[in-house]
């Protein structure tokens, strides 16, 4: 006598395999569409031309010889000027997380009586971030990249 098909193991084994690739390729289209890459760049032409405008103010801040020393704690940033004896009135630091964008931040410094700028961060900064410093008038710009926090100071390295 025969038995039926559905009381033979093997067939089930015949059915699993291609269904797990089914479910698999499934989970895998829903993962894909919902959690986007938020680092890729839409336009990436208009990015490249940008870039090459920004190399002029890197080169203008070389040339002035605007440098910091930086120091960010859990709860401070301080910018201490090691360049130029020129005070800023006010700078902004931009704080733009290395893969995930929604932690970017920025905050705007202004001197105390040293000249040192220092700013209260209420942002979680803990990982590797690039800081982008610039005066108001948006003339030069230094960038830098980092692992947060840190205890004591260290030169702003210029990073294009």
């Amino acid at each position: 006598m025969k038995t039926p098909w559905y009381k033979e193991p093997w067939a089930y084994l015949v059915f699993i395999l291609p269904l797990s690739a089914v479910v698999a390729g499934i989970t895998t289209f829903i993962i894909a569409n919902t959690d986007a890459d938020t680092v890729v760049v839409d336009d990436y032409y208009k990015k490249g031309k940008a870039i090459n405008q920004d190399i002029r103010k890197f080169k203008l801040a070389q040339k002035l010889g605007v440098r910091f020393d930086i120091k960010v704690t859990n709860d401070e940033l301080v910018l201490k000027p090691t360049g130029i004896e020129k005070s800023f009135p006010m700078l902004n630091v931009n704080f733009y997380h290395s893969t995930l964008a929604h932690r970017d931040f920025s905050v705007k410094l202004t001197p105390d009586g040293k000249g040192w700028m220092r700013q209260r961060i209420d942002n979680d900064i803990s990982g590797k971030w690039r800081i982008v410093v610039t005066p108001f008038d948006n003339q030069w710009k230094l960038q830098t990249t980092l692992g947060l926090p840190q205890q004591q100071f260290r030169e702003f390295e210029l990073r294009y």
